[in-house]
């Protein structure tokens, strides 16, 4: 029997690839890595605009419509048959798959723009932690009442040459170290934020709260209330990312049962953690709540430089897991506009020392140019909850509420105008409205921000 394992063991899958181990354990440690993000550290600030009570039923509904929509899409992952049908590869993949090209191409525009203003996000959110760092040991030195405000610009410019050259790796398979130092840093800027915020707390310092959050005209309110549920779509979304999941998941029991579970497992742990993040920044900070818990402290000033400092490490790797699918995606469609360019197609090897690179002109060209303007544009507009609150709202309505349930419709041929079919189509509604607004509020917010600031000159 010892003999015959290691060949069992080695059986390709029912797509001939090779034999998935994945289960419901290691894919609830795969949701929970990729939600703990830069966008966390944002739910305290949308907690004060919030109030608790709103604040906290927001966590717990987006959370269930998530639970719900997710484990929808999880049923998409074969086709016809969620048990026995063919795989779907992509989220994209899925949608072809389920509700044709149209939607395909709808999906793709949705994805990719969202993709692409992710780096945006993720410059503006590296430098603000720099920032952060360098305003922390400015009060070390010289005391409270100095006078310490930096430019993010510099910061933003030095993000961005290091992104020029960690862009130019060709394979996203070759950026798993970069992307498994991302993940672990992010669980420690996260807890000590909180940490730092449950030091307040404990103290006796906490700022005054409040059951209906901060306190401005209504026309405001009802704009940073839009916000605030832009920022906490943001926290909550893995759409992008669940199928590639699934597709480390082994094929017994069924993929879309583990999958389920799992969401249910990375989820719960999701909203526990935002309830926690959320709710001590709020306790700690009140009405004054920063847009990233992190930059609300100075001292202990290592400590605080230890954190942002994993912010960085986490957004330097992030960058590329999101920016990698987007420079392969126009690298394909160059491909087969121009299947005979050098320029375009042409490797080039390289020697530098005794390490063989090859390097290609239309990447190096195009992939340079992306980032320089991915920082230009995050230097015009440098506002971290704002612009986070238009990446969540981007992607939330239609990736984690729209297209899974036109995908369940599909798959369940669920009769038209049927109970179940209107109910639904409401949820579709709800994610809709949802998006809206906080597109709406993020943009009143972005604008505002541009009244107050000069071009280029934006300090903190």
């Amino acid at each position: 029997m010892d003999s015959v394992k290691p060949l069992i063991e080695l059986e390709p899958d029912d797509d001939g690839r090779i034999r998935r181990t994945g289960n419901v354990l290691t894919a609830s440690i795969h949701i929970i890595t990729v939600v703990v993000g830069a966008g966390v550290l944002a739910l305290a600030w949308a907690m004060a605009q919030l109030g608790w009570i709103a604040g906290i039923g927001s966590i717990i509904t987006f959370s269930a419509i998530s639970v719900f929509t997710y484990s929808l899409v999880a049923d998409c992952y074969r086709y016809p048959d969620p048990v026995t049908g063919q795989r779907n590869y992509t989220y994209m993949q899925a949608v072809k798959a389920y509700l044709g090209g149209t939607m395909h191409v709808l999906c793709g525009l949705v994805q990719y723009t969202k993709l692409a203003g992710i780096t945006v996000g993720y410059t503006i959110t590296s430098s603000t932690s720099l920032v952060a760092i360098r305003k922390a040991i400015c009060f070390h030195r010289a005391g409270n009442a100095a006078s310490c405000k930096f430019s993010n610009n510099p910061f933003m410019i030095g993000f961005g040459i290091l992104q020029i050259f960690l862009s130019q790796i060709p394979n996203f398979h070759e950026l798993t170290w970069l992307s498994t130092a991302a993940a672990i840093t992010s669980f420690g800027y996260v807890f000590i934020g909180s940490g730092l915020c449950l030091s307040i707390v404990l103290s006796g310092k906490g700022a005054a709260t409040s059951i209906t959050g901060t306190k401005l005209p209504v026309e405001d309110k009802l704009l940073k209330v839009f916000t605030a549920m832009g920022n906490i779509g943001l926290a909550c979304t893995y759409a992008t990312v669940i199928y590639d999941i699934m597709d480390t998941l082994k094929s017994h029991p069924a993929e879309n049962k583990q999958m389920k579970r799992a969401n249910v497992l990375g989820l719960t742990a999701m909203t526990i953690l935002f309830l926690l993040c959320s709710g001590l920044g709020y306790a700690a900070f009140g009405d004054n709540t920063p847009g990233n818990i992190l930059t609300g402290f100075t001292e202990p000033f290592w400590l605080v430089a230890l954190g942002n400092g994993c912010i960085v490490i986490h957004m330097i790797g992030a960058y590329q897991v999101m920016g990698q699918p987007f420079f392969r995606i126009v690298e394909m469609g160059a491909n087969m506009v121009w299947p005979h360019s050098d320029f375009i197609n042409k490797e080039y090897p390289l020697m530098m020392g005794n390490v063989m690179v090859r390097f290609n002109l239309f990447r190096l060209v195009w992939r340079t140019i992306f980032v320089i303007l991915a920082t230009i544009l995050a230097m015009v507009m440098p506002f971290f909850s704002e612009v986070l609150s238009l990446l969540g709202a981007i992607g939330f309505g239609p990736l984690v509420v729209f297209f899974p349930i036109q995908m369940h419709i599909a798959q369940k041929q669920i009769r038209k105008l049927s109970l179940r079919w209107c109910c639904l189509q409401f949820i579709t509604s709800l994610g809709f409205i949802v998006s809206v607004t906080a597109v709406i509020g993020s943009i009143h917010g972005i604008i505002q921000d541009f009244n107050k600031t000069h071009l280029f000159m934006s300090k903190q």
